[in-house]
């Protein structure tokens, strides 16, 4: 009953449509992304090491690691093909409930996701929802150091991790 709108959400997600903010480490070879509010990051290693780099900044920062999805994985399951790409969930609790405290809906972006992909090019990519794009989405003007402060670990995590 909910496996097609299961997999047509994947497919929407996993085909670039979803949104790229344009702000990236690096440009060279990226591809083209249709993507409202999404901050991506070039990683300087393979998607296994990406992945592997990704939970490794997360401990280190002391932020809650909550599971990785691999989204291959689930596509297989499903008899549909996609490249790499692995969905970290991770956060803060005492700074995410805050978010939520204002606009209970903000739950649908908490725990932060953060995507990791492998392009048809072999380069890897992380990519997150921006945090003042997410304040927009859900009207919350009470919580601007919170989101500076997530957006600043986040940020500091996907360097971590792509570096």
């Amino acid at each position: 009953m909910f496996a097609r709108p299961i997999l047509f959400a994947l497919a929407l997600a996993l085909t670039g449509t979803a949104a790229e903010a344009g702000q990236t480490a690096s440009t060279s070879h990226a591809p083209t992304v249709k993507a409202e509010g999404v901050v991506r990051i070039r990683s300087s290693h393979g998607f296994d090491e990406t992945v592997d780099r990704l939970k490794a900044a997360i401990a280190a920062k002391g932020v809650r690691f909550f599971d990785a999805l691999d989204q291959q994985a689930l596509g297989k399951e499903a008899n549909l093909t996609i490249g790499k790409s692995v969905i970290v969930r991770f956060g803060n609790p005492p700074l995410g409930v805050q978010f939520l405290q204002a606009n209970r809906y903000a739950g649908l972006d908490w725990p932060v996701r953060m995507l990791v992909v492998e392009e048809a090019d072999g380069s890897v990519w992380l990519a997150w929802t921006d945090f003042g794009f997410m304040a927009k989405r859900y009207g919350i003007t009470t919580q601007d150091a919170q989101f500076k402060m997530a957006a600043e670990v986040a940020g500091a995590i996907a360097a971590d991790a792509a570096n």
